[in-house]
């Protein structure tokens, strides 16, 4: 099977979506984080799609070839979480598996969070639930720590100067992070294109600058959506670099349903592209359980 591309009109927004699969099968929805877009599923999209699912990727909005929004209020969670359930509906279903990674995560959270009649399974990639991760951020020296780039996004201008100086060199070096080999060199060059295009690179960075905030506690905005009653799996690779240990491990008192925490050892942060086989089977599995 191959993706087939498709602009789908949701939220008022148009969206450029990738799907593959029959068109019968239980929906999958799968949402991409910063600084990708949609082709960071391509591996999983097909694996689900051969499963028997229809398999829908997005471009959030902001990315690749869907609109993005000039205003920071835009990005704020309210509206991210209003996509997701507008694209359920744009494909004629009331309710999907849905499985998310970095800020594709936390919208995937918050969503099931929201709108738990609507979501059969919930798989979340390297973010542990907001809470958890809120706590961490304020309590823990190690997230903390991890946390620091958090500053820099929420800097307007400064930060798009600093991640886009010599061909966007930091940005690119984000991918190498902790496995240089792990992405292709094809994919970041993509999604390096599509970020610098005008205006895209200021609405990646507008999920941090509507979302989080300034200093130890970064996620505190994000802390109060309550305990989650979805089967849910997080995949969490013990070498990210972004996302401490305590965030993850201490999930589980944040979810009610059944529940799993899946370590990758020696994975980093782009799961999807370093352990794609493991990451189509967690997700194929947990919506056949």
């Amino acid at each position: 099977m191959t993706a087939s591309q498709h602009m789908v009109q949701a939220n008022g927004i148009r969206f450029r979506t990738m799907v593959d699969g029959p068109p019968q099968g239980d929906l999958f929805i799968l949402l991409h984080g910063f600084p990708e877009g949609a082709e960071s599923w391509s591996r999983p999209l097909s694996a689900l799609a051969r499963a028997g699912y229809l398999a829908v990727a997005p471009d959030l909005r902001g990315y690749g070839l869907t609109e993005a929004p000039k205003e920071v209020e835009a990005y704020a969670i309210d509206h991210l979480v209003e996509d997701v359930r507008s694209l359920i509906k744009a494909f004629g279903r009331d309710a999907a598996h849905v499985a998310g990674h970095d800020w594709g995560a936390i919208v995937a959270w918050f969503f099931a969070a929201r709108n738990p009649e609507m979501t059969k399974t919930l798989t979340v990639l390297s973010v542990g639930h907001p809470a958890a991760v809120a706590a961490a951020s304020r309590d823990d020296k190690d997230q903390q720590e991890r946390s620091r780039y958090v500053a820099l996004f929420l800097l307007e201008d400064k930060a798009e100067q600093v991640l886009a100086e010599d061909d966007y060199k930091r940005l690119r070096a984000m991918f190498a992070r902790p496995n240089p080999e792990a992405v292709p060199r094809s994919a970041i060059d993509h999604f390096t294109r599509s970020l610098a295009r005008p205006g895209r690179l200021t609405a990646a960075l507008n999920y941090y600058r509507a979302n989080l905030s300034a200093g130890g506690g970064a996620w505190e905005k994000l802390a109060n959506i309550g305990n989650i009653k979805t089967p849910t799996v997080l995949i969490w690779g013990d070498q990210d670099p972004a996302l401490g240990r305590l965030g993850a491990e201490s999930t589980a008192s944040h979810v009610d349903g059944p529940y799993r925490l899946e370590v990758l050892e020696g994975a980093g942060h782009w799961l999807q592209f370093e352990r794609p086989d493991e990451v189509s089977r967690t997700l194929a599995g947990a919506a056949n359980r």
